[in-house]
């Protein structure tokens, strides 16, 4: 890991938490100045509860509480669409169903619909269309599911079942009709929808690959991945791969240089976000730099051919973070330790 950048140009917030944080995303702004966050944070091990905080915008030290709405179950997966117009939030459960709420002009978290038995289980993972209403799950059952988000409900559809055979634990959008999953021991597939049967590619990689756990997608080149692993008895394999040229596999960071958690995001127009300076910039096309959290309590950004540059160490997991899409330059952490780790630019 090489040094970190200057501490001067990094500002970071540590707010306690009563809870354990489960998941946790920036809201789009509601106004100008609007600045608000979402959280599903559990005290048990059956349950989670969804709340809204808005940041105060003189001391981001607090967190004012503005609506809350109860879990039938424990949250595994939590996402937010992008939408201005009308921003959905998407979350499922332990027990296998979906919900998608909205937050009021009153600031209440109103669910809008639910689809219950969606998996058989834990809902591995979902992914909601950055832009659109398209939600993609995936499970442990083996189920690919397509749930579309619109005015006159959910539509349902089931995409894939491999009725057990093997296992989704990560997904992620690549377009509007295109997206990734990975799973246990079987590599990357690659799935269109407008092509049913069965995904349009597969990459299968190395059988070594024990269980792939994020995919991000290069937005200047849908087709290739970047996705982090368990290796045998070790995690923190990050890897690239091309669906449209297979041969063209990269290591972008290998084990034991971290052992990766459950959450990792590119880094938004491929800047890091404390220094610029201590980055070079990524040509177009390539794989761009971007942020992973670890179980060692690291926070820090990874570029193919650089040394990690370490932003954050705590001395508890990172267990996922969130970059503001509105301000590039700031970072919401949840860690293990019941608190939540705001990072911005001085």
């Amino acid at each position: 890991m090489s040094q970190n950048p200057p501490s001067e140009t990094l500002q970071i917030h540590h707010l306690p938490q009563s809870n354990s944080i489960d998941a946790l995303r920036w809201l789009p702004p509601r106004a100008a100045l609007d600045r608000s966050i979402i959280l599903a944070v559990s005290d048990s091990s059956t349950s989670s509860t969804i709340q809204i905080h808005s940041i105060n915008p003189s001391n981001s030290t607090i967190l004012n509480l503005l609506s809350s709405w109860s879990s039938p179950s424990k949250i595994s997966s939590l996402k937010v669409s992008h939408n201005l117009h009308k921003p959905y939030i998407a979350a499922s459960t332990f027990a296998g169903s979906l919900h998608v709420l909205f937050q009021s002009d009153d600031d209440l978290l109103v669910e809008y619909f639910e689809k219950k038995g969606l998996h058989l289980g834990k809902v591995a993972c979902i992914d909601l269309q950055e832009y659109g209403g398209g939600c993609v799950s995936v499970g442990e059952d083996g189920r690919v599911n397509l749930v579309s988000v619109g005015d006159s409900g959910l539509g349902f559809r089931q995409v894939f079942d491999s009725e057990g055979l093997v296992s989704y634990t990560a997904t992620k959008w690549g377009s509007e009709t295109e997206f990734a999953t990975g799973g246990l021991g079987f590599g990357l597939q690659w799935w269109d929808i407008r092509k049913p049967g069965g995904p349009a590619s597969q990459f299968k990689g190395n059988w070594y690959v024990k269980i792939i756990n994020n995919i991000r997608i290069n937005q200047s080149h849908v087709h290739s991945c970047c996705y982090d692993s368990a290796v045998g008895l070790w995690s923190g394999w990050i890897r690239t791969v091309d669906f449209a040229h297979q041969n063209q596999v990269g290591l972008l960071v290998g084990a034991p240089v971290a052992d990766f958690s459950s959450s990792c995001s590119f880094i938004i127009n491929g800047q890091a976000m404390p220094h610029p300076s201590s980055i070079k910039r990524t040509v177009s096309g390539s794989i761009p730099c971007f942020l992973v959290c670890t179980k060692d309590g690291i926070l820090a950004v990874v570029e193919e051919g650089e040394e990690p540059i370490e932003l954050l160490a705590e001395p508890c997991a990172i267990n996922s973070f969130d970059i503001d899409k509105q301000n590039p330059s700031d970072v919401i952490c949840s860690l293990e330790w019941e608190s939540i780790a705001i990072l911005s630019r001085a």
